[in-house]
């Protein structure tokens, strides 16, 4: 069967997009043109994810991803690291991982500290304030791979889902020697979806993460050390997720 090819939207319709389908996805060299930066300079970001850890938090009992995580606050003028801290997410978002204080092993200063990085935070930071009105972001990065040593890996293991958050971003760094790792994305409260399969490095898909829900099939091996590489980022506003929970007592 063969898979469609991406939906990509125009960079001037990227706000009208995610109002009206909740979703934008943009081509690599749009995607640099946003951050104000060149591809070479994203691409530079990419041998950080040959130094990920294992994840040990896999409630499936699966040792196909990899993993480093960090926190940031974009005020809008500024872009903060926050000191290191757990991932966190209700169960009603995440069934499977949900409810649990996951610490990994933090983002390279190497990676943090290349300029790509935070202009690429800030300018769909940016692109969020459009959206929703201009406010102080609560950042979560993830560098996954996932990888097919054993057979199959789980992009996705919890299934199709939301994050619990104003805003995801899911950015592919590199496929090498698989098949599968198709994205799809539907409505949250409809019956319409998308699926195509993200191939070029930087392709960028943006999701409000209200409207839409979303997911990567399994992807399985047709070499050797295969593997598929992602950035996700997420935008929450107010605080991150967990520290408003504790704030109220719930």
């Amino acid at each position: 069967m063969t898979t469609p090819q991406p939906p990509y939207t125009e960079p001037a319709h990227v706000v009208d997009a995610l109002r009206g389908d909740g979703y934008a996805l943009l081509r690599p060299a749009d995607v640099a043109r946003l951050a104000g930066c060149t591809l070479a300079e994203l691409m530079a970001l990419a041998p950080s994810w040959e130094r990920l850890e294992l994840d040990n938090y896999l409630k499936d009992g699966g040792r196909y991803r990899r993993r480093r995580h960090s926190c940031f606050v974009d005020s809008g003028d500024a872009l903060m690291q926050s000191p290191h801290r757990a991932h966190w997410q209700p169960v009603e978002y995440n069934a499977l991982h949900g409810g649990m204080h996951r610490l990994f092993v933090p983002i390279e200063h190497s990676t943090i500290e290349q300029p790509a990085w935070s202009r690429l935070l800030r300018a769909l930071g940016s692109v969020c304030s459009q959206v929703k009105g201009a406010q102080t972001w609560y950042v979560e990065a993830h560098q996954f791979r996932i990888d097919t040593a054993d057979g199959i890996g789980r992009p996705t293991p919890e299934g199709a889902h939301r994050d619990g958050v104003d805003f995801v971003a899911v950015i592919l760094i590199g496929r090498q020697d698989i098949k599968g790792g198709e994205t799809r994305v539907f409505e949250a409260n409809g019956p319409k979806g998308q699926r195509f399969t993200m191939t070029e490095p930087w392709t960028l898909l943006l999701l409000d993460d209200a409207a839409v829900i979303h997911e990567s099939t399994p992807i399985q091996p047709v070499g050797e050390n295969g593997h598929r590489d992602t950035l996700v980022l997420t935008w929450r506003a107010g605080a991150f997720q967990g520290d408003d929970a504790e704030t109220t007592g719930a």
